[in-house]
């Protein structure tokens, strides 16, 4: 049985659906996706949660294609984001970057927001063996090491915070950059590690992926599949204890079977510890927006006077498809790591500063927040009883899925024997 009917525990429950398996999947809540949902703003469906989803692996993807969506993929508009540094005005970033670690750390566009010393102290990093620093556990600690702190706070961070919701020293390397380790290594230079990472996703298209109409039809598409395939799904079921082949609801029914725990907070540290993760979105009457002046949105560095977003996407200048949708409004999404006071007003001040146009009152068709919890990590799971989805994985839907699907083979594997 699956405890919990987030992205994990769905895709786990269809794959074991599919291996012939019954399986129940028990769900506390009355809807099925956690943190891919929808919402509906200004008349428009829009995702409440993640607008895409890393293409590393290949993993999503295919799943997505099984689930017949593969046609509906589309990619983000190639104009990219800018950075809103400590000081002075939002600039673009660098366009040979990797999760904002610079590919030629002396071009014009990264000395712009480093500054020419912090920049040649980045370039230096040529110099080191590329063995150096090719050890870090975590993203921030070989940025750090390579290419100094500069190029970490200013480059590095902002990104990291406003894509993944983490700090660059909570992020491990080799999950959310997969081969740049052997890349550095082989090249002998963090920053020549990065033009070859760089050129081989260029030859493979954006890094990123959408889909048209929303990502949260991801998960309308496994619910029916969970569905066609027999899954008994109970909503609104809240379990009480878990243990080796038996799960204790808070009605004191048990149920036999092998359980795989897809929640977070059941075998550990509660979710209401996790990181506080809010949405703000706003869709706007705003002509003014029809030139994408910040590109798809601004990242923002911390510390950055009188702003309190840590990012802001330009939703329909980002994906075409839903400017189509927005009949020629605009839809600007928010991301804070907390709550703040008359949040609609700050999203619209915030907007307004990152996006450097005037966005009156007048201008706000509709606003909608939405709060997340991003679950800590589970370091030890007790024997017998798997476990999957962001506890598990860390955050993004590409590590979730990968590591889901991980997890259901292994588990087909067993029952076979």
């Amino acid at each position: 049985m699956v405890v919990g009917g987030g992205v994990g525990g769905l895709v786990v429950a269809r794959r074991l659906a599919l291996g012939g398996h019954h399986v129940t999947l028990l769900e506390a809540s009355g809807r099925l996706g956690g943190t891919v949902s929808r919402h509906t703003v200004g008349g428009l469906d829009l995702d409440a949660g993640a607008e895409s989803f890393a293409l590393r692996g290949g993993t999503v993807a295919t799943l997505v294609g099984e689930l017949g969506l593969g046609e509906d993929i589309v990619s983000p508009n190639p104009e990219g984001a800018w950075l809103q540094p400590v000081r002075g005005d939002a600039v673009p970033l660098p366009k040979m970057s990797l999760l904002g670690i610079p590919g030629s750390p002396m071009a014009a566009d990264v000395m712009a927001i480093l500054g020419g010393k912090a920049a040649f102290r980045a370039f230096s990093e040529a110099l080191l063996p590329g063995t150096y620093a090719a050890k870090s556990v975590t993203l921030g600690e070989l940025v750090r090491k390579r290419m100094g702190p500069a190029v970490l706070e200013n480059l590095v961070a902002p990104i990291v915070r406003g894509v993944h919701s983490l700090e660059p020293d909570e992020l491990e390397l080799d999950r959310v950059a997969p081969g740049l380790r052997a890349a550095m290594r082989r090249t002998g230079s963090l920053a020549r590690a990065v033009l070859e990472t760089r050129t081989t996703a260029a030859k493979a298209g954006s890094s990123v992926a959408g889909i048209r109409g929303g990502v949260f039809r991801i998960v309308e598409a496994l619910s029916a599949d969970l569905v066609r395939f027999g899954v008994d799904i109970r909503y609104n079921t809240r379990v009480r204890d878990v243990a080796e082949n038996r799960v204790t609801l808070d009605d004191g029914e048990t149920i036999e079977g092998r359980v795989v725990v897809a929640t977070p907070g059941l075998l550990g540290t509660p979710v209401e510890a996790g990181r506080a993760a809010v949405l703000a979105t706003l869709v706007l009457d705003a002509p003014q927006l029809d030139s994408a002046p910040r590109g798809t949105g601004v990242l923002v560095a911390a510390g950055a006077p009188g702003i309190q977003a840590r990012a802001l996407t330009h939703a329909t200048a980002k994906w075409p498809w839903l400017a189509e949708r927005a009949d020629g409004n605009h839809i600007v999404r928010l991301s804070y790591s907390a709550e703040v006071a008359n949040h609609a007003e700050v999203a619209r001040s915030d907007a307004e500063r990152l996006l450097g146009v005037s966005l009156p009152a007048s201008s706000v068709i509709d606003f909608a927040r939405v709060l997340w919890r991003r679950p800590n990590r589970q370091e030890h799971t007790p024997e017998g009883i798997s476990l999957v989805g962001e506890t598990a994985s860390g955050t993004g839907l590409a590590s979730v899925v990968a590591q889901a699907e991980a997890e259901a083979q292994s588990l087909l594997g067993d029952f076979a024997q």
